[in-house]
């Protein structure tokens, strides 16, 4: 039973460890979460009181709200995991008095024997009351361990009951974290509910103004839809000159070329020219060179064939040597003649590539002349996903495409772009490398359209502008400081283009 309970105190201790873990987890992700509700707290805190019928303003109490409720989630997590700990002290606590209880017993039988046997005790008289040496050095070791034994059962009997005193310090440790924690829960309930009564309270104060509000807000939406129009206007008219432009270009491209190629044919013939005499002298010295290596080769087999034939002919020693010295200047000749066809092969190949070259260079000095070369292409396609948000910090308010609106289910809102609310004081920045296209004001507010290649960016709502038409702007320069929008909310309207069609900035932007 005793082993069976200490294999269910180990199973528990061992996942207490892990609790441990898992509870110092729950610790962090709170406090970052108190940090991210104190840092809303502060921007609630600055918003001018008319922007609290913003849907930004909104969104920051849901936010919070939301936040709140994973913060009590993970304190009541974290509060089993200290009631565990509770549960798995009490069990330490009850295992070791248990242990202790045995001890304790043991000890005092061994007490209850040494008082009984006390007669003995006198060591000195029991060791001379041996009837030998040997027997009074065995009752000395005796007694030694005797001595040892008791006093080893009494530092169990000590280490066991400091383990009990450790463990009911840490139940209690435990028992306070847990009374903070549930002190600390009612508070957070209390700040929840609270925050919800807020909620509530917005959400009336938006109905109460529904008709103001949604007045403002369908005249926002034909405000949105005439800038679309102007957009979808400046973003076709940029098409329309850009391809133009490209149109002209392919054909003075062509022109150029063609031009280009008549004075590059004609240059490269004029070097054809001037070095056909060394092409031709090259090919007549590689023939020469190839015919007198084949008659230096000819003459060297036959050389070597009469050398042969003497050899097995009992023709006089004279004769033999002369034939084999005859045959060695054959092959001799038959090399050198070689030697001779393979530089006369180098020597042609080299004057043909240098011909070869001139050529080419000719030709490219010409096309250089005359214009003639690639575009460098536009490389925002290739950094989809990684491209650069339009402010420092900001909250997505409105998403992309259509979808109701948050408070008043009777409006559906169609963007083609996203909302994203910031501080008031905040500069939009260009995401991507580009040239002013074009700035439109409508009704005060400021709108600035970048153009990238085939793409382009759309910073709407601006109170003022930091670049102008025409100008190059890099990633990260500064279009303009944001501005209120119809419900005092600071907001940034921002869109991305593919040509003539506006596409999701989230899918665009590193967000």
């Amino acid at each position: 039973m005793i082993k069976k309970l200490s294999f269910f105190i180990s199973i528990i201790l061992f996942g207490s460890a892990f609790g441990q873990k898992d509870k110092e987890v729950l610790q962090k992700q709170n406090a970052d979460l108190k940090k991210q509700i104190s840092t809303i707290n502060a921007s609630l805190n600055q918003t001018k009181q008319e922007s609290k019928l913003s849907i930004a303003y909104l969104n920051a109490v849901n936010q919070k709200l939301t936040l709140r409720e994973k913060v009590y989630n993970n304190t009541q997590k974290e509060k089993r995991f200290i009631e565990d700990d509770i549960y798995t002290r009490q069990l330490e606590i009850n295992k070791n008095n248990r242990e202790l209880t045995v001890l304790r017993k043991n000890y005092a039988e061994i007490l209850v024997k040494a008082y009984k046997t006390k007669g003995v005790q006198n060591k000195v008289t029991f060791i001379l009351s041996s009837k030998n040496m040997g027997e009074a050095l065995n009752r000395i070791e005796y007694l030694k361990r005797y001595s040892e034994y008791q006093d080893k059962k009494a530092a169990e009997i000590s280490n066991k009951a400091n383990e009990i005193k450790k463990n009911i310090a840490l139940k209690k440790k435990y028992v306070s974290e847990k009374d903070n924690l549930l002190l600390n829960q009612k508070k957070d309930l209390a700040t929840i509910e609270a925050e919800r009564i807020q909620k509530q309270k917005l959400l009336e104060e938006f109905k109460k103004n529904e008709a103001k509000l949604t007045a403002e807000l369908r005249q926002k939406q034909t405000q949105s839809k005439e800038l679309e129009r102007q957009i979808r206007n400046i973003i076709a008219e940029e098409i329309r000159i850009a391809k133009a432009k490209e149109e002209a270009e392919r054909k003075a491209e062509a022109e150029r070329k063609r031009l280009a190629e008549i004075a590059a044919k004609r240059e490269k013939d004029r070097i054809e020219a001037e070095n056909r005499a060394k092409i031709a002298a090259a090919e007549a010295e590689r023939k020469r060179a190839e015919l007198e290596a084949k008659r230096a080769s000819d003459l060297a087999a036959k050389r070597a064939e009469e050398e042969r034939k003497l050899a097995e002919t009992n023709k006089t020693i004279e004769r033999k040597e002369a034939a084999e010295r005859a045959s060695k200047e054959a092959a001799d000749r038959a090399r050198i003649a070689n030697e001779k066809v393979a530089s006369a092969k180098a020597n042609e190949a080299a004057v043909n590539k240098t011909n070869d070259d001139a050529k080419d260079a000719a030709e490219k000095k010409v096309m250089k002349s005359y214009g003639v070369g690639s575009t460098v292409g536009n490389n925002f396609a290739d950094n989809k996903g990684r491209i650069g948000f339009p402010v420092e910090k900001g909250t997505v308010t409105h998403r992309f495409g259509r979808q109701p609106h948050p408070v008043f289910k009777n409006i559906v809102e169609d963007n083609i772009g996203i909302k994203i609310a910031v501080s008031p004081g905040t500069k939009a920045r260009c995401v991507f490398p580009g040239i002013v296209s074009n700035i439109q004001v409508i009704n005060g507010s400021r709108t600035v359209i970048v153009r990238h290649g085939s793409f382009f960016t759309v910073y709407s709502n601006l109170a003022s502008t930091l670049v102008k038409a025409n100008q190059q702007v890099s990633a990260g320069t500064l279009i303009g400081e944001v501005g209120s929008d119809f419900d005092g909310s600071v907001t940034l309207d921002f869109q991305v283009w593919s040509g003539q069609n506006p596409v999701d900035p989230l899918g665009w932007v590193s967000y």
